[in-house]
């Protein structure tokens, strides 16, 4: 487990406030933000790369605050690897366990393990600077592992390599922290990535913890705007409560001359989202007067994004849609043409700040 308490450190006009966080034993916790938002930094606090302004560092129950670097018991992979080009891979591999003093059999023992569990078997007595990306990022996560560290601290592991190899490490890494069983903090700022390796998430902005929770809260139920932008919503709303049905648990809220039913009961000015893949879409023959939440807008623009269609409307208001492709095949889509856009109540998501 890790724990920090009210941690905080600063440089310059850059400040880490006070975080507190903690990721369970065995868990896969991924740290998401924007670039300079303090993900590495916070990553260096806890390897003791870097001092900390005040706070509390936990390792297993244990306080490592003041602790060398070598002493907290963690595995850490760099954004470039740190690897060292004049040695060859299997060198590297054991460098940190000669460097601790271990004996020749435990040594061999350790390393044979994890090159079979990372398959780099293959790998050993190459050089650094003939290697891929993803063939680096293993050496370099072998060498943190065979460690036998109590946590890992990956720091934009495959941001380096291209689509195809970034989901291959990103499966690997999954399937070698689920055997080892090891806690480990993973930074990103890709969404896709963190979605297939991680169990919870936080999101940092500029030193500031925004939320912390299951990626599909923090996809579903953001704590703030910041949140729900960062999750690619931008489907947001500012409105203001005119009136309830207490018994139907609804509210219902103007915006500018339109008027939208949220399921819950809200007052005054509200913030509200819709994910864009919770809207619906139908051509404009279908237009029943007896959907709450109902418009007719005009279709403006489209995009394949692969596994969806981003889609953008405009009229009394804009909206972005993400349809998958039989839908959006259904619209026959042509420029400007007239579709019936439905937005359920239960969809809608006030934020709370």
């Amino acid at each position: 487990m890790i724990r920090t308490d009210q941690l905080s450190f600063n440089i310059g006009d850059f400040e880490l406030g006070s975080l507190s966080l903690e990721v369970g034993e065995g868990q896969y916790f991924a740290l998401l933000g924007p670039p300079g938002s303090g993900k590495s930094v916070f990553l260096e606090c806890i390897c003791g790369l870097k001092r900390i302004k005040s706070g509390h560092i936990y390792i297993d129950g244990r306080d490592v605050t003041g602790l060398e670097p070598r002493r907290r018991d963690i595995g850490y992979v760099p954004q470039d690897y740190a690897l060292f080009p004049h040695l060859s891979v299997k060198q590297n591999i054991e460098f940190g366990l000669r460097a601790c003093g271990d004996g020749r059999e435990s040594l061999f023992s350790k390393v044979e393990q994890i090159v079979e569990m990372l398959e780099i078997g293959h790998l050993l007595k190459r050089r650094i600077n003939g290697l891929s990306g993803g063939e680096k990022q293993c050496v370099a996560l072998a060498r943190a592992l065979v460690l036998q560290p109590k946590v890992l601290l990956l720091d934009e592991p495959v941001c380096a390599l291209d689509e195809a190899t970034r989901q291959k490490i990103c499966v690997l890494l999954r399937r070698v922290q689920r055997q080892l069983g090891l806690t480990t903090i993973h930074v990103s700022h890709n969404l896709e990535e963190a979605f297939s390796v991680a169990d919870q998430a936080a999101i940092l902005h500029r030193g500031t913890l925004q939320q912390v929770g299951v990626l599909n809260e923090l996809l579903r139920k953001p704590k703030n705007e910041f949140v729900a932008r960062f999750m690619r919503c931008e489907n947001i709303f500012c409105g203001e409560v005119i009136s309830q049905d207490a018994q139907a648990s609804n509210t219902l809220v103007q915006f500018g001359d339109l008027q939208f039913q949220l399921s819950g009961q809200y007052h005054g000015t509200i913030k509200f989202i819709i994910r864009p893949e919770d809207v619906l879409i139908f051509p404009e023959s279908r237009y029943d007067d007896k959907d709450e939440n109902k418009f007719r807008l005009n279709l403006s623009w489209w995009r394949h994004y692969g596994s969806y269609i981003r889609v953008e409307l405009d009229g009394s208001f804009e909206l972005v849609a993400h349809l998958p492709h039989a839908e959006f095949a259904g619209l026959k889509a042509e420029s400007g043409r007239n579709v019936t856009v439905v937005l359920r109540p239960e969809d809608f998501h006030v934020l709370g700040e």
